[in-house]
């Protein structure tokens, strides 16, 4: 379990190909030396369990699956992502539930710089849209967000300089992708909506 309040940015290392998935190496000194084996990590919103780690950077591997319903795919080396620990019992929750666990992926649609501030729009896969409103919580590439405008296909947020200059959001340009989880309450909420219909 996460909160959606990154903690560093770490960048890629290496990526290497293990057949059907990958090795996904990051480099990050202060968060690796503090990382052990079988640790969770939520990289760029998606939670991965180390399998390696030294005083410098931190070892996962990626599925096809994880590969293909996440922008993971799409990293290349010195690619920057945010990186989380789990929540441990007793921590501050900054942001929101965050299980790590992407249900989809969107892409930057529009940007509107106003200065040091942004309001991002992001396409979303419709099964997701009805689960999210004006108000509610999305991560966006693990990032806690306050949604500003929720249409069918399409949603905005506001983002204040803190967060462009510290996590992967700031550099989006049109067309890249990012990883989305939707609030967990809203999924349940749906589901129970969707069993009351069941025969």
């Amino acid at each position: 379990m996460f909160s959606g309040i990154v903690e560093a940015l770490g960048r890629v290392a290496e990526l290497r190909n293990e057949p059907p998935g990958c090795r996904l190496i990051i480099r990050e000194p202060k968060i690796a030396r503090e990382t052990a084996v079988a640790d969770s990590i939520s990289v760029n919103g998606c939670c991965l369990t180390v399998v390696e780690t030294d005083d410098q950077t931190m070892h996962f591997e990626a599925g096809p699956e994880t590969l293909k319903r996440t922008n993971l795919g799409e990293l290349r080396p010195e690619s920057p992502v945010n990186l989380e620990r789990a929540l441990a019992v007793g921590d501050r929750l900054g942001g929101h539930f965050v299980s790590g666990h992407i249900d989809g992926t969107g892409k930057l649609l529009k940007r509107e710089d106003m200065g040091e501030w942004s309001n991002f729009w992001f396409s979303v896969p419709r099964e997701l849209a009805a689960q999210m409103a004006s108000k509610a919580s999305i991560a966006v590439d693990g990032v806690s967000l306050t949604i500003v405008d929720s249409e069918p296909d399409r949603f905005s947020v506001a983002l204040i300089p803190y967060t462009l200059a510290v996590t992967t959001l700031g550099p989006l340009k049109v067309g890249d992708t990012v990883n989305l989880e939707t609030d967990m309450l809203a999924k349940y909420v749906q589901r129970l909506a969707e069993a009351e219909n069941w025969g």
